[in-house]
C-alpha cells in the first residue's frame, strides 16, 4: 500500500526538544469564522452535492418506456442512494421509482423486464424486475409498476462483471470481466486467493503500464464474455452457467481503459464488435486501437475491420440488420484529440469508408436508425453538445478514406442547437429519445419527433435540409429541487483572440446581480482541463459555475486556443504552444469581460483551474506581466514541472504529442525551458491554494507538493490541500464539501466583502 503524505505522523518532524511551539500545519488560522451563503433561494455547495444525479436515459424495445439510473446523496446518512426511474413515453402515467437498496447496474432484456445485478453474499446475482405498464383509456388513470419481487436468475463466479449488453434476438448476454492469463473467469476467485497471500507486497514490471489513471495495473486484463439469458416458453427467466470468453488467446483487451464501457464494444445476433489497444504495441505511448468482429458463441478467430493506418477508435455499432458496422476513427497514433470521422464497414460487400472527412467537427457516440437509412449521433460544436442527423450511403465499390459521395451524405444536419445532448437512441414512430443537460439543470430525458418527413426530405434533394421537428421533455427530475435558485443561464461572448482568430467565451452573473445597479461584484476566472477540453453549455458536478454565482461571484469562462468543439486547427494549435497562444486569448478575453461588465469590481479578482488548468494557473503566477492582477489563486492537479510530467505521467503518449518529444529530447527538453511553470518560480507572489488527489496518476501529487514548497520558500502565502483517495477528480461527496469550502474561503479571505 503506498502510504500518501499526508498520513505521515506529525511527531516525527517535531524535536523531542523544541524552542518553540510545534507549527500549525492545518493552517486554519485564516477565516475561522468562514461559512457558505446558504438559503432557500440560494444554490450552495451542498445543495450541489446533495442534488440528484439523473443518467442518460435508455429506452426499451418498444419504445414506450424509458429506463433512467438515478442517485442522490443522504448527508444524514453519509451514503449515496441509488435507484432508477422507469418513465412513460407516450402517456402522462407518472414515472416509477424502483429503490436499488444495494446499488448495481440495471439494463434492459425485454420492454416489460429490467435485469439487475446486484452484489450477493459470494458474486455478483442478476435479477429479473417484471414491469406492469397500462396507459390510460375510458376514465382509467394508467398504471406503471412493478407488481413482483425481483426474480433470481443468476449468478456470476465473480463481483466484478459489467458493462452489460443484451441480445434479444440470439439469447446472449455480453459483458466485461477482469481475468487472469489463463483467460477462466471461473478460475479468478482462486488466483486472486494465490494473490493476496503471495507473501510480499511487490508489484514487478517490464512493461508499461506500471498505474493507470488511479490504479496500480495487475495481473488482471479486461476482456468480454456471452453467456446464455433467456427466457422460457412459460416466461421464466434463465441464465447459463458456461461463461465463454469472447477474445481469449487474442492478445485482445476490451474495454480499452480507463474508460472503456459500453461504449467500447456492441453486439448483433451473431457475432460482437469490439474496440482494443493494438497488441503489437506499447500502450503508454501509442493510441492506436482496432475494430474486430467476432462471433458471439466465442468460436472462431476475431476479424480486423480497421486498416492499420489508424489512431484511437471509438463507438464501434452494428446496424439493425447486422449487415454493417461504423465506427469513430482518429488518424493520428499518439494523439488522443485528433479529429474523429465516421467510418463504415460493410460485411457483405468487404467494404470500408468515410463518411465525414472534410466535417470539421468530432462526433461523440453513433447509433443507426431503425431501419438502418440514417446515422444519430451528438457532436460538440461551439461550445455546445448537439444531436445530428446523417444519411448512410450506398456502399461504393471499393474501399475509401474518401469516396465521391453527395454532400447529403457527408454533412451531418443538427437537429438540435443548445446545451448539452447524450445518449441519442432512434425509435420507432420517426422519433429520436435523448439526454440533455445545461447550465441550469442536470439531465432530463427529451423526444424529437417528426423525423420520418425530415428523413424523407434528406434522401430526395441533394442538399440535406434543416430540421422543423418538435422536441418535448419527457422527465423533470431536478426541477422542484432547483426552483427559485435562478440559476445563471449563461452569456455567450467572443473576442480576438491570438492571430486574430475569434475566440468564445462564457459570463455567469452573480446571484442578485440587477441591470443597471453599480454595485461591484468579484469575479473569478475558471480555466478548463484538456487542455483539449471546452466549457460547454451542461451540467456539473465538479466545476460547476453556478456555485461560484451562487456565492456572489461573476463567472468567466474562456475556450482559448487548444478548446474542442471550434474545428480541429484551433485544438491542434495548443501542441508545443502551452504557454503563448492561450495566455495571448486569455489576456484579451479579460480585457473584453471587464469592458463588457462593468459591474465586475477588477480589484477582486481570482482565478481557479485544473488539469491543464492548473498548469495555467501555475503560468499566469510567473508570469505578472500578464496584467490579471489576481488577488488569489486555486490550482487543482495541475503541472508544475513539465519536463519531470513527461516522465512520471501514465499515458506518456500525451506529454510526447503535447511537448514535442519524449522529455529527454532536446527538442522537447527546449520547449520545457520555455514553458514549464517551474523555471519561473522567482516571480511567484499571488497566494495560491493548491489541492491534489494522491490517486492522480496522471498527474502526480508531488507537482502540486513541489509547487507548495516553492510557494513556502518563497514566503507566499499558500495552503496545500491533499485528498488520499482521490484520483484526477474529486469524486467522493463528503470531499467535494470540503473541497468547496476550502476553495471559496480561501478566496473570501482576499477578496470577500468585509462588513
Amino acid at each position: 500500500m503506498r502510504f500518501p503524505f499526508a498520513f505521515l505522523g506529525l511527531t516525527a518532524q517535531i524535536p523531542l526538544e523544541s524552542t518553540q511551539p510545534p507549527r500549525n500545519n492545518d493552517m486554519s488560522k485564516s477565516s475561522p469564522d468562514f461559512a457558505f451563503q446558504e438559503a432557500a433561494d440560494i444554490f450552495a455547495p451542498k445543495d450541489l452535492v446533495g442534488l440528484g444525479r439523473p443518467g442518460a436515459g435508455v429506452a426499451n424495445a418498444e419504445g414506450d418506456l424509458v429506463l433512467v439510473s438515478f442517485s442522490k446523496y443522504s448527508f444524514e446518512e453519509k451514503k449515496n442512494k441509488k435507484s432508477i426511474f422507469l418513465a412513460p413515453l407516450e402517456s402522462a402515467v407518472k414515472p416509477l421509482e424502483i429503490p436499488l437498496a444495494k446499488g448495481g447496474e440495471a439494463f434492459w432484456i425485454d420492454s416489460r423486464t429490467v435485469a439487475h445485478v446486484v452484489e450477493g453474499d459470494k458474486n455478483l446475482e442478476v435479477y429479473a424486475l417484471d414491469i406492469k405498464f397500462e396507459t390510460e383509456r375510458d376514465g382509467f388513470a394508467g398504471t406503471l409498476n412493478s407488481p413482483h419481487p425481483p426474480t433470481l436468475i443468476g449468478t456470476f463466479p465473480t463481483k466484478s462483471a459489467t458493462n452489460f449488453r443484451y441480445s434479444r434476438s440470439s439469447g446472449n448476454l455480453v459483458f466485461s470481466d477482469y481475468v487472469y492469463a489463463d483467460g477462466n473467469l471461473t478460475a479468478v476467485k482462486e488466483h486472486d486467493e494465490a494473490w493476496e497471500s503471495r507473501g510480499h507486497s511487490a508489484f514487478v514490471y517490464d512493461s508499461t503500464y506500471v498505474r493507470h489513471w488511479d490504479t496500480w495495473v495487475g495481473k488482471k486484463k479486461s476482456s468480454l464474455f456471452s453467456v446464455r439469458l433467456f427466457c422460457d416458453p412459460d416466461g421464466k427467466w434463465n441464465m447459463g452457467t458456461e461463461f465463454v470468453n469472447t477474445l481469449k488467446d487474442t492478445g485482445h483487451s476490451s474495454p480499452v481503459e480507463p474508460f472503456g464501457g459500453t461504449d467500447d464494444f456492441d453486439v448483433s445476433a451473431k457475432q460482437i464488435v469490439y474496440t482494443t489497444k493494438d497488441p503489437q504495441l506499447e500502450e503508454a505511448w501509442h493510441t492506436k486501437q482496432n475494430v474486430y468482429v467476432t462471433d458471439i458463441t466465442g468460436s472462431g478467430k476475431p476479424k480486423e475491420l480497421t486498416s492499420g493506418k489508424q489512431g484511437a477508435i471509438h463507438s464501434p455499432i452494428f446496424s439493425t440488420d447486422g449487415t454493417k458496422v461504423a465506427w469513430l476513427e482518429l488518424d493520428e497514433d499518439g494523439y488522443e484529440s485528433d479529429r474523429a470521422k465516421i467510418v463504415i464497414y460493410d460485411l457483405r460487400k468487404d467494404v470500408r469508408f468515410t463518411l465525414t472527412q472534410k466535417w470539421d467537427r468530432s462526433p461523440d457516440a453513433l447509433t443507426f436508425s431503425k431501419h438502418d437509412k440514417f446515422l444519430y449521433f451528438t457532436a460538440g460544436d461551439e461550445a455546445r453538445i448537439k444531436v445530428y442527423a446523417l444519411p448512410v450511403p450506398p456502399t461504393p465499390a471499393h474501399s475509401s478514406t474518401d469516396p465521391d459521395l453527395s454532400p447529403k451524405y457527408t454533412t451531418p444536419v443538427a437537429l438540435t442547437h443548445s446545451h448539452a445532448a447524450s445518449g441519442v437512441q432512434p425509435l420507432s414512430g420517426g422519433r429520436v429519445l435523448f439526454s440533455k443537460s445545461s447550465f441550469t439543470s442536470p439531465n432530463d430525458v427529451f423526444i424529437l419527433r417528426d423525423l420520418d418527413s425530415f428523413e424523407a426530405n434528406v434522401l430526395e434533394s441533394d442538399i440535406a435540409p434543416s430540421f422543423k421537428g418538435r422536441t418535448e421533455q419527457v422527465t423533470r427530475f431536478t426541477e422542484k429541487d432547483l426552483e427559485g435558485k435562478n440559476l445563471s443561464k449563461g452569456e455567450e461572448f467572443w473576442f480576438t483572440g491570438a492571430n486574430d482568430r475569434k475566440v468564445q467565451g462564457w459570463a455567469l452573473k452573480p446571484r442578485g446581480w440587477k441591470a443597471g445597479e453599480k454595485k461591484k461584484w468579484p469575479v473569478v476566472l475558471l480555466i478548463h482541463g484538456g487542455p483539449q477540453g471546452a466549457w460547454e453549455d451542461q451540467w456539473s458536478t465538479r466545476w460547476n459555475p453556478n456555485v461560484f454565482t451562487q456565492q456572489g461571484y461573476f463567472a468567466i469562462m474562456m475556450n482559448p486556443t487548444g478548446s474542442t468543439t471550434f474545428g480541429q486547427e484551433f485544438t491542434d494549435a495548443i501542441a508545443e504552444d502551452w504557454g503563448g497562444k492561450p495566455f495571448v486569448d486569455m489576456q484579451n478575453g479579460w480585457k473584453y469581460a471587464l469592458d463588457a461588465y462593468p459591474e465586475i469590481d477588477a480589484d477582486r479578482a481570482v482565478a481557479a483551474g485544473a488539469s491543464w488548468g492548473g498548469y495555467a494557473i501555475n503560468w499566469i503566477q510567473g508570469h505578472p506581466e500578464y496584467g490579471f492582477n489576481f488577488k488569489a489563486l486555486v490550482g487543482h492537479d495541475g503541472v508544475f514541472d513539465s519536463n519531470y510530467n513527461g516522465y512520471s505521467t501514465d499515458e506518456l503518449f500525451f506529454f510526447n504529442h503535447e511537448w514535442g518529444g519524449r522529455p529527454w529530447d532536446i527538442k522537447s527538453k527546449l520547449l520545457s525551458q520555455k514553458y514549464s511553470p517551474s523555471n519561473y518560480v522567482d516571480k511567484w507572489s499571488t497566494p495560491q491554494l493548491l489541492i491534489h488527489g494522491s490517486k492522480d496518476y496522471r498527474l502526480p501529487e508531488t507537482e502540486s507538493i513541489g509547487a507548495f514548497h516553492a510557494l513556502q520558500q518563497r514566503g507566499v502565502r499558500s495552503r496545500l490541500v491533499v485528498f488520499p483517495d482521490e484520483n484526477h477528480w474529486v469524486l467522493n461527496h463528503g470531499n467535494s464539501l470540503k473541497w468547496h469550502y476550502e476553495v471559496f474561503r480561501w478566496f473570501d479571505e482576499f477578496v470577500g466583502k468585509k462588513e
